[in-house]
């Protein structure tokens, strides 16, 4: 649409000379009722007798420009369940589960339509995320090492890895909060340096103590980069382009373990220092990191909350008030979310834990072999997350997540059972579908979000449910000790776990698919703070004024032109 026709500014008439016609879904009902001629033409008009001149063109020019946005701006203000009681909400799960069937949009296209201060945003939180996955692989990959070291039993030095879990909901709440009321770029920042920190003071531990000392605190760190690595990347890109971003920012944790395998088999045991190369070189890249960061900006979305806030005269108070709303609106969105990725945690942690362990003791795999089928699961994951992610742009959130699951489910046979080296098939579609419903999961919670709480939410819901999964091995070796296998001749115990995993991840797909067919969906949600509707109750601004502003600026082209300027529609 042309907006060249009404590109005046605004009458600055007073809020209260507006009539309460002018909010978004008023104006949508009167643009199918009544005449475009009427507003258009005050002379033709006979609703509007007592309105002044300004007043109508102010009016005709909120009302043009709504309308350009008639269609997506309620199912972007509001999700689709709004408003429908518990009984109508139940009766919904299974008719909302049909595929939307959005038009497929070329990838690259979509690709290219990020601009250089997106693919910045992107890059910075993917490597990040990648290089938090290094660090927290370490341990498991030098385990056998540290236990020499320390003279402590393997299971011992899996206390770390305990550690590590336990204490990331702890960094997810408080970097969470600090990032959406400070910024994104200084909690990164200080993630980041606490990393450097940590992971040499880890490389340079002498006791056993100090070593569980410094990853307890590496536990609150790591907790604190994941919600803030999924604001920064996604908050900004263009709507269409999110599934496909997601998938791609969600394996990072993937590429990260193949990169902490190959820099294990590089590093440890190759000079006089052991295991401890490893931590000291892990250390490195985030430096370039903070320093990459100091270059950008704070994201889009974020100052403009930030100048709403301003705007409501406190930015703290306005802060608090968001928080009041969003917890009053959503708590049991949060507390789904939390059972959520209690299921997601341990889908992944089920599929993967004691997998090297069954193909060493139970198939007879060489330490290669089982290297190799590891790789290729790996790269199973990260191929199922971008492609999945990508689709349910497409098809849906819940849909993708529902057909990844059954895809998994079905694979399980080979995937724990065909002991030789075909089973590298079935570890990269096992992979394939267990990341590929991990690659809608960024979009998703950022979606089901609170606005002005996106980075604490998704955090926090990510860790509290890597807490609740953090058993994961223990229940399945509890398990394992009811399918004992003849031990091998060096006198280790071995355990049936083809079965194990089998028992255990039918059990978890079935929940996953039962809470992805009990839960909501916001597919396509803008979020920019025009379209928030907790924060214009937060600061008693009417929504349909940003809205209007904001549409205005789409409007215009990224040259200032507005003769070129459109407003799109998101699909």
């Amino acid at each position: 649409m042309n907006c060249r026709k009404y590109d005046k500014p605004f009458p600055r008439t007073p809020h209260t000379a507006i009539p309460k016609s002018t909010a978004l879904d008023s104006l949508k009902l009167l643009y199918l009722l009544v005449p475009r001629a009427i507003f258009m033409d005050r002379s033709r008009s006979r609703l509007w007798p007592q309105i002044g001149q300004k007043e109508h063109d102010d009016l005709r020019d909120r009302f043009v420009f709504l309308s350009a946005m008639a269609h997506e701006s309620h199912v972007n203000v509001y999700p689709p369940h709004h408003g429908m009681s518990t009984s109508t909400y139940l009766a919904t799960r299974i008719s909302s589960l049909k595929p939307p069937m959005n038009k497929a949009p070329n990838p690259i296209r979509l690709l290219r339509m990020l601009n250089r201060q997106h693919w910045a945003f992107f890059s910075i939180a993917f490597v990040a995320w990648t290089w938090d996955a290094f660090d927290f692989f370490t341990v498991s990959l030098t385990a056998s090492d540290l236990a020499e070291t320390f003279g402590k039993d393997v299971a011992d030095i899996t206390w770390g890895i305990t550690l590590v879990l336990m204490l990331r909901s702890v960094g997810s709440i408080i970097f969470g909060l600090a990032a959406d009321r400070y910024g994104r770029k200084w909690p990164f920042i200080v993630n980041n340096l606490l990393f450097i920190v940590l992971e040499l003071s880890t490389g340079f531990t002498q006791t056993y103590s100090q070593f569980l000392a410094t990853r307890a605190l590496f536990g609150i760190a790591m907790g604190g980069l994941y919600g803030n690595a999924a604001a920064t990347a996604l908050e900004d890109i263009p709507d269409e382009a999110r599934g496909l971003l997601s998938g791609m920012l969600q394996q990072g944790y993937a590429l990260g373990y193949l990169l902490a395998a190959a820099f294990a088999r590089a590093l440890v045991n190759t000079t006089p220092h052991g295991w401890r190369p490893l931590y000291w070189f892990g250390a490195a890249p985030p430096a370039i990191f903070i320093v990459w960061r100091l270059f950008l900006p704070e994201t889009n979305t974020y100052v403009a909350h930030q100048e709403l806030r301003r705007a409501n005269g406190s930015i703290g108070k306005t802060f608090v008030a968001e928080g009041k709303v969003a917890l009053k609106r959503h708590w049991i969105i949060l507390v789904y979310l939390v059972l959520l990725m209690a299921g997601f945690n341990f889908m992944s942690h089920g599929s993967q834990d004691l997998y090297p362990t069954l193909l060493k003791n139970e198939f007879g795999f060489n330490a290669n072999q089982v290297t190799v089928t590891q790789v290729v699961a790996n790269l199973g994951a990260i191929t199922g997350g971008t492609v999945v992610g990508f689709c349910s742009q497409i098809f849906g959130r819940r849909f993708s997540i529902i057909v990844m699951c059954i895809l998994g489910g079905a694979l399980l046979y080979p995937y724990g059972f065909v002991s030789n080296e075909r089973i590298i098939a079935a570890a990269f579609f096992e992979q394939f579908a267990v990341q590929g419903a991990w690659g809608v999961i960024p979009v998703h919670l950022m979606e089901l979000s609170p606005g002005a709480f996106r980075t604490f939410v998704v955090g926090t819901a990510y860790q509290l449910g890597n807490l609740v999964s953090s058993a994961s091995s223990t229940i399945e070796a509890t398990i394992g000790e009811r399918f004992p296998l003849p031990p091998l001749e060096s006198g280790t115990q071995r355990y049936n776990y083809g079965i194990v995993i089998s028992i255990f991840m039918g059990a978890v797909y079935a929940y996953v698919i039962l809470l992805a067919i009990l839960g909501p969906e916001h597919l396509g949600r803008n979020m920019d703070v025009a379209y928030d509707a907790d924060a214009a109750e937060a600061t008693g601004h009417d929504l349909s004024e940003k809205a209007i502003e904001h549409a205005r600026e789409a409007s215009v082209s990224e040259d200032g032109d507005e003769e070129k300027g459109t407003v799109h529609h998101t699909q």
